[in-house]
């Protein structure tokens, strides 16, 4: 990770939030979207104790702005310039982490992280909060804007909103959130500093940095909640700042027709959650070898496993692979109407 500047503002308030919180926003040349995000991050009740800015390579005016902000804003401003321009979203947002890891001054606080061009919710630090209390890391819902909608988006969020509800109903986890959704993405994603410091931050990738640090946090044995309660709208503009990012999903999507547009079948996946269910159940019960023949492995390899992983969700995301022949994939349709053949109960999945 590349060096930086870190500042801060002497006079500002501290937050009002029992838990330390520090919010994290990477920025790059987002001088239009930037004074929308300070009025949003005024109205959050209660204030975040940090809010700290990772300036990457900004030629506009987005530093000026963010300077501006730190005279009159209600938490703590944090500026990091970065001495040079991170080549990827996943260096930038690390290097945003880092920032508020020094800020909470390496106390036990949470750390929240959301995007240049979105707005959280007023409430989105007491839901991120409350959250935290029952898992390690959680998944906040981002709601586009509704300036160029995007319909067949729109139905791909769907489906997958309710294949993870079904994955739910044949796994269930107890720090699950009622109301889930599928999605976990950099613009609401909130996690414990003690665990983001375990996992070694977010990976220095192109894109899918966040879905990364979930994926090695659900290996890991650490409980990943997706909570619809903790709501960020974000921009429905179609020219991002990263390639792989929500901006070229709905470009994409503007081109595209739903018959053309191919996802996991969705037997595949249950096979894969109920087998995580049952791996949970023998790994809980101390014996990880009762799983061993539906994965078509020795129970040797089962117990050997177990013995890397730190409890049963470690176990179960370990050790269940993909489907034998492979995920299979299906035109988007064909998928809907499986996935509610299978909700309904009237096929196998």
């Amino acid at each position: 990770m590349r060096e930086a500047v870190l500042s801060h503002t002497r006079h500002s308030r501290e937050g009002s939030s029992l838990t330390p919180v520090a919010i994290c926003i990477p920025a790059r040349n987002e001088a239009a979207e930037l004074p929308r995000l300070f009025d949003a991050l005024e109205r959050l009740h209660p204030q975040p104790a940090h809010v700290c800015f990772l300036l990457n390579g900004c030629s506009d005016d987005s530093e000026a702005l963010v300077r501006r902000y730190r005279d009159r804003a209600l938490p703590r401003i944090w500026m990091v310039a970065a001495k040079a321009t991170c080549t990827n979203v996943g260096q930038a947002r690390h290097l945003a982490m880092q920032a508020g890891l020094a800020a909470l001054n390496r106390t036990s606080g949470l750390l929240l992280t959301t995007d240049a061009d979105s707005r959280p919710a007023p409430d989105w630090v007491a839901t991120m909060t409350q959250a935290l209390t029952h898992a390690d890391a959680v998944a906040g819902r981002i709601v586009r804007q509704t300036e160029r909608p995007s319909a067949l988006q729109d139905r791909l969020e769907a489906y997958y909103d309710a294949l993870f509800a079904l994955r739910r109903r044949l796994d269930p986890v107890p720090w699950e959130a009622a109301a889930t959704h599928h999605y976990g993405g950099g613009a609401n994603l909130g996690i414990r500093a003690d665990a983001y410091r375990a996992l070694g931050g977010f990976a220095p990738v192109a894109t899918g940095e966040d879905a990364a640090l979930l994926d090695a946090a659900a290996r890991a044995g650490l409980r990943v909640r997706r909570d619809a309660a903790c709501v960020v709208e974000t921009s429905d503009r179609r020219e991002g700042r990263c390639p792989g990012g929500l901006a070229e999903a709905l470009r994409q999507s503007d081109m595209r027709e739903a018959s053309a547009t191919i996802v996991a079948h969705p037997a595949d996946e249950t096979w894969q959650y109920r087998l995580h269910a049952d791996a949970r159940r023998a790994f809980d019960a101390g014996q990880p070898h009762r799983i061993a023949a539906a994965l078509s492995l020795t129970p040797d390899h089962a117990v050997g496993v177990a013995r890397e992983c730190p409890n049963g969700e470690a176990f179960a995301m370990r050790i269940v692979p993909v489907p034998p022949g492979g995920m299979r994939n299906v035109p988007l349709p064909v998928a809907e109407a499986e996935l509610a053949a299978m909700s309904l109960g009237r096929v196998a999945a």
